[in-house]
């Protein structure tokens, strides 16, 4: 953040500093005590497990020079109360509200003193992966490098860590790069004003928090308030839009800054040219723009990461770059956010992707269609999903679509991990009162989205074995352990809320382990058994 008194911040915020604290300088804002460095504002949150307040005294020790809480705290340090929440207000809502007001007076004055640039970045996918991206361009603006770009670590992209991320931003930082979450109507006007940005992106429109929106069209019109909230093309205003997306090439009529449309579409100015991909699911193409064309090659893997680059691409001519420079960048950023088409290689062969971060159907097919492309060279392909959360009425159909394209591309071996699973065997196992039915009493009777996309498989392909549906991640760590075999490639993704990326790293682990054991002797072992655990080709009976 830029510094200032706290007399200044106090104010900014709305309420009084106290007596003798006016002229102490902040420099920096930091929720977590392990990462306050000396002239840190600590902000006490309240969460499920602790409060915040309770570690004031701590951040006094790291160097905190004053405290911003809802209400008074013992520190020994100034302390901005802002009051605690109303009725029915989110229980961190006027710190975090406080919070903001801070973000934009400093993004104000870093624009206003220093050049800041603010880049924007918003969609139903892909806004972590582009972000990544935009940022690895963007470094290459600047003689400083990334340290004069600030982008949000993984998916800091809601009501705390937009202007958290924003507050990392100094009078050294060239370019801000934000996203922007889509919670509700207004949530991304509302991020957008905390810091403004001059160039914005929408990447896509999907079904993602369908259960929070209702409908499609409610989404776009929510991915549409960053495009309203840009400046005029007069004032350097660049909207990035998708031209291959129906309902976000539409925004150009929402906004008075320049477009720039990307993607295959005739329409698109910024394009893939010749764009293949390798065995390893990395692309390669030749980037097309109105001022010239470059070779690239990407080290991110996916086919959808093509259109994450072209928008990437398309911002860094916005600030000026030449293609030769973006086309570079582009080829050199390597994967930079955890557990995003995370690819990890072990002895044996074996391949394990860990995108387990978040899913809804978009990214989902993104990721199946990759892992398609990972088999296409004979290499056996294994697909553990878990459900997409917040699809609303709409989510056993997703998820049996999700089914019939694991059986459509390919897929060698898919395995569904769903914890109602475990209630529904112990329904099975009897019911609690005697003389009643166990289907009468299932609470669990309806299909899950676990079971609905498992269905969908079989119904799709008639498999036998092929798929498993599993309770829990033991079991799906267990099958894996016993079944993966030289060569594999193993896809993990699922909603946050399930927790899949354990099913990756305890994998990643095992495998690792079992490579660095001793080899087991020779002499001792007995029989036949495939080293696959099953009966050599994989697949279970």
């Amino acid at each position: 953040m830029i510094a200032m008194d706290l007399a200044r911040v106090a104010a900014v915020v709305g309420v009084p500093v106290q007596d003798g604290w006016a002229e102490v300088t902040v420099t920096s804002v930091e929720f977590d005590t392990r990462r306050v460095t000396p002239g840190a504002l600590f902000v006490a949150l309240r969460g499920e497990r602790v409060d915040g307040a309770a570690f004031a005294a701590a951040a006094r020790a790291a160097g905190a020079v004053a405290v911003l809480a809802a209400e008074p705290v013992e520190a020994g340090l100034p302390v901005l109360a802002v009051g605690a929440p109303a009725a029915g207000e989110p229980e961190n809502g006027p710190v975090l509200t406080a919070l903001a007001h801070l973000a934009r007076e400093s993004v104000r004055r870093l624009v206003d003193e220093h050049d800041l640039e603010v880049v924007g970045v918003t969609g139903s996918s892909g806004k972590t992966s582009t972000k990544d991206l935009i940022a690895a361009v963007l470094a290459a603006a600047t003689p400083a490098g990334s340290e004069a770009v600030i982008a949000p670590p993984e998916s800091f992209n809601n009501e705390l860590g937009h202007p958290y991320t924003a507050l990392r931003a100094t009078p050294d930082t060239r370019f801000l790069v934000l996203e922007l979450s889509a919670r509700g109507p207004g949530h991304v006007a509302w991020l957008a004003s905390i810091a403004p940005p001059r160039i914005g992106a929408v990447l896509n429109v999907g079904s993602a928090h369908l259960g929070e929106f209702g409908s499609v069209e409610a989404i776009a019109t929510a991915k549409a308030e960053l495009v309203e909230a840009l400046p005029p093309e007069s004032a350097g205003g660049v909207a990035v839009l998708n031209a291959d997306d129906g309902r976000v090439a539409a925004m150009a009529a929402l906004t008075a800054a320049r477009v720039v449309l990307v993607g295959g579409a005739p329409t698109a100015t910024v394009r893939a040219q010749d764009a293949r991909q390798d065995d390893s699911a990395r692309s390669s193409f030749t980037l097309v723009t109105p001022n010239g064309t470059a070779p690239v090659s990407l080290r991110v893997v996916g086919e959808h990461q093509v259109g994450n680059a072209l928008t990437a691409a398309a911002i860094g001519e916005a600030v000026g770059m030449d293609v030769a420079t973006i086309a570079a960048a582009l080829s050199a950023a390597e994967p930079a956010s955890r557990w995003r088409m995370e690819v990890t290689e072990l002895p044996g062969g074996i391949t394990v992707v860990n995108d387990a971060y978040n899913a809804n159907p978009h990214s989902v097919k993104a990721a199946l269609r990759a892992l398609a492309t990972m088999g296409a060279a004979g290499r056996r392909t294994w697909a553990v999903l878990g459900e997409m959360a917040e699809l609303g009425d709409g989510a056993a159909a997703a998820h049996d679509e999700i089914g019939r394209l694991v059986v459509r591309l390919g897929i060698g071996q898919l395995l569904v991990v769903d914890p109602l699973e475990a209630a529904r065997e112990a329904e099975r196992a009897g019911p609690a009162v005697p003389g009643m039915s166990g289907s009468l009493l299932a609470p669990t009777a309806r299909r899950s989205a676990g079971r609905a996309l498992y269905l969908g498989a079989h119904l799709e392909g008639s498999w036998d074995g092929e798929a498993e549906l599993v309770p829990g991640v033991d079991q799906a760590v267990d099958i894996l352990l016993g079944d993966l075999a030289q060569g594999d490639v193993v896809l993990v993704k699922a909603s946050r809320s399930v927790g899949l990326e354990q099913v990756a790293l305890r994998v990643i682990e095992g495998l690792r382990a079992r490579a660095a054991a001793p080899a087991p002797d020779a002499t001792s072992t007995t029989g036949t058994t495939s080293a696959t655990g099953t009966d050599g080709t994989g697949d279970r009976a």
